[in-house]
């Protein structure tokens, strides 16, 4: 076992769902049998990584990570010297002109209802006895894949909202459930099997949800309700935080860069949940589009996956404050040399439009744009995939929830700015700076929104309403960027329909912050009706 849980697919699930025809009466000694399987914890592992392992989907080809971070003002994919149009996929996704077609919002549908047919198969065959498990594993094991999938419905009820709630496999087709029906699922499911979770925080329970996991998920889950369902729940989030907090399992990492690191496994204090990833197996994939393919001689790395696309927007770049290290820690900037010290690109903060093309000339240069460095490489990988875990719930998260709700509640206001300093302390060399006030936190938002023309000055100003909270939203983005967590954000604080950013005009209607509904699943399922807005994708 290396220094994380890797999940391997487990042939029990499909072993016991097989009868025998005839009663030969025989004694087998050469596998197990249904009468003969005893689960210890180290099946009932095996047994649940078929719903578990689909999240590795988030840091893969047009994944979560895309579908967040590419709809958002932080990251875009503009046309490079390779290449990168890609038929449009990308300027669709930064321009909010994505269809019931689009390859990137259907993933976020398609997958999340892999995992849950495969939670609801393994539920189904507990419940029925087809899989024997003894009392003593049964019901912490039905709630870990209750809360497994009641994570799938959370990234659905985000993403596409109104979708089918299936609970068991072989369910017929289901009816669509409204946006609210899905929410209530999700906080009840959560809150049901949350008392019946391991306490537990080790290397077994690593890569898996505990009682902590699953109450950072519904922390979330009522972070957003406003959106989710017309009514705020910050005190309900408070709650969630506080156990977590008083629980003093987790603490903030004393190394930002640390919680990103190719072997961030389970020791990282910081990490409440992780997605696994290893490069012989399932590995970590995004940087494919983050580095040029003469990355390799700058990280001393034999790869020849990377493909060099997608970098930073200038706009959210120019909003770090002076002496934050978030920003060297999140992005590759400058001069990159190889071994010899032979200058092989330059990472600049200037990107002058998706196409880098004008006057019918092309443009396009690997020097363009910040590239992502959050995420630790991994120098022993030859074959394009790195050993990252990705940090889906992270101790930080639960700190800014609770400094969020205690100002939207207007209590305890003080203490939110404290919170707030001590996330900070360990980006800034300086306590002075690191810092904030009450009012800091109030006030706006230190992103300059608008269009940029071609030379990154703003062009369409758009909407310049101050952002509520826009400190506390700004320190969002800063400490999240990079983690597919940004087009969820910006709804949140109500910047995704109304704000322009780069080349990105706001479409005000509001319907895209929810995806169509895809329509491979349309096709499919005659119940369904397509969400607001995208009716003539149909």
């Amino acid at each position: 076992m290396k220094h994380r849980i890797l999940f391997i697919v487990s042939a029990l699930v499909t072993a016991f769902g097989f009868t025998s025809c005839f009663n030969l009466d025989e004694k087998v000694y050469s596998e197990v049998t249904q009468s003969t399987f005893k689960p210890n914890n180290q099946d009932i592992a095996s047994l649940v990584a078929s719903v578990y392992h689909p999240l590795t989907y988030i840091m893969d080809w047009q994944g979560l990570f895309d579908a967040q971070e590419e709809s958002g003002d932080v990251i875009i994919t503009p046309t490079r010297p390779n290449g990168w149009d890609d038929g449009g996929t990308y300027r669709r996704m930064h321009q909010h002109t994505w269809n019931s077609e689009s390859w990137q919002p259907e993933n976020c549908y398609d997958t999340p209802y892999d995992a849950i047919n495969n939670a609801n198969r393994i539920l189904d065959q507990i419940e029925s006895g087809e899989l024997p498990i003894g009392e003593d594993l049964k019901t912490s094991t039905l709630a870990e894949l209750r809360a497994a999938r009641a994570l799938w419905y959370m990234m659905l009820l985000d993403t596409h909202g109104n979708v089918p709630i299936v609970t068991h496999f072989n369910d017929s087709i289901p009816q669509q459930a409204t946006r609210k029906q899905v929410y209530d699922f999700v906080v009840s499911e959560l809150t049901s099997v949350i008392p019946s979770l391991t306490e537990n925080v080790d290397a077994s329970t690593y890569g898996r949800l505990t009682k902590w996991g699953a109450l950072t998920a519904l922390a979330r889950v009522y972070l957003n309700a406003e959106v989710y369902t017309g009514t705020p729940r910050w005190k309900e989030c408070l709650d969630c935080c506080d156990q977590i907090i008083n629980s003093g399992k987790y603490s903030l990492a004393s190394d930002y860069k640390s919680i990103f690191a190719y072997n961030n496994g389970p020791s990282n204090p910081e990490i409440i949940f992780a997605v696994p990833y290893d490069s012989r197996y399932q590995g970590f994939q995004m940087q494919h589009k983050w580095f040029p393919s003469t990355a390799k001689t700058v990280f001393g790395n034999t790869s020849d996956y990377f493909w060099g696309g997608s970098c930073a927007n200038p706009q959210f770049i120019n909003s770090y404050e002076k002496g934050d290290k978030r920003l060297e820690e999140t992005w590759l900037i400058g001069p990159q040399y190889d071994s010899n010290g032979n200058l092989v690109w330059t990472c600049t903060n200037y990107l002058p439009s998706l196409t880098c093309s004008r006057d019918g000339k092309n443009y396009t240069r690997i020097d363009y744009g910040y590239r992502v460095w959050k995420y630790g490489t991994d120098p022993s990988t030859t074959n394009g995939t790195w050993s990252n875990d990705f940090p889906f719930f992270r101790y930080a998260e639960v700190l800014l929830d609770k400094a969020e709700c205690l100002l939207r509640l207007g209590t305890n206001e003080n203490e939110a700015a404290q919170i707030v300093t001590q996330l900070r302390s360990r980006d800034f060399d300086d306590a002075e700076k690191a810092k904030v006030t009450v009012d800091d936190l109030k006030g706006d938002t230190r992103i300059k929104y608008g269009t940029l023309d071609w030379d990154n000055k703003i062009d369409v100003a758009g909407d310049q309403t101050p952002v509520k909270l826009g400190g506390l939203y700004d320190e969002w983005g800063w400490e999240f960027a990079c983690e597919a967590q940004r087009r969820t954000q910006m709804i949140r604080f109500g910047t995704f329909t109304t704000k322009n950013w780069f080349n990105h005009t706001a479409i005000t209607d509001g319907h895209t912050a929810i995806f169509p509904i895809p329509l491979s699943a349309m096709e499919t399922n005659g119940n369904l009706q397509q969400n607001p807005g995208y009716e003539s994708n149909r």
